[in-house]
């Protein structure tokens, strides 16, 4: 979704993202706001609140697989990029990224992942090499967000990195 959130609500993922750290938020598609976090009451003959008789145990079960699988596969990873730089100055109709060089012995290089605002998924990546900088001809920075992220020998891709702009 958009929204890094439902509408006048935060998730616990919020405190984790606004430290720079990446976060999930499960949630069901189809909430009912009467068993949500509210004081434990009954209205017009309806119970209310947060109660374990609630609880769609198997969508629990489900999010903790995948949780399982998402942390199985990060910890097989390559650290994620540091100092991921975009160069905005001037304009041009290139794109300059650069970053820092990760140390694990079994780095194989990077790739710059693209995607135009309006989508939710990366729609193009560029395998650029072991580098720590590249210039993509003819792409303009207006029309992307841009990632970079490592690979290891293996495949093992880190989570993306989030250039910032800069004008040097």
């Amino acid at each position: 979704m958009y929204r890094r959130d439902r509408l006048g609500r935060g998730g616990d993922h919020i405190p984790f993202l606004q430290q720079g750290y990446s976060a999930v938020r499960f949630t069901e598609p189809k909430e009912d706001y009467r068993h949500q976090h509210q004081d434990v009451r009954i209205e017009n003959g309806v119970q209310i609140g947060d109660l374990p008789e609630f609880v769609d145990y198997d969508y629990c079960a489900r999010a903790a697989r995948v949780n399982a699988a998402a942390l199985a596969a990060l910890s097989r990873s390559p650290a994620e990029v540091q100092g991921a730089l975009i160069n905005v100055a001037g304009l041009r109709v290139d794109t300059e990224l650069r970053w820092n060089a990760n140390t694990e012995a079994d780095l194989a290089g990077y790739e710059v992942v693209m995607r135009t605002p309006t989508s939710l998924e990366w729609q193009d990546t560029i395998e650029v090499g072991n580098v720590t900088n590249v210039i993509l001809p003819n792409v303009s920075k207006d029309n992307f967000w841009f990632g970079v992220r490592a690979v290891d020998t293996q495949g093992n891709r880190s989570p993306v990195a989030f250039p910032r702009p800069t004008t040097t």
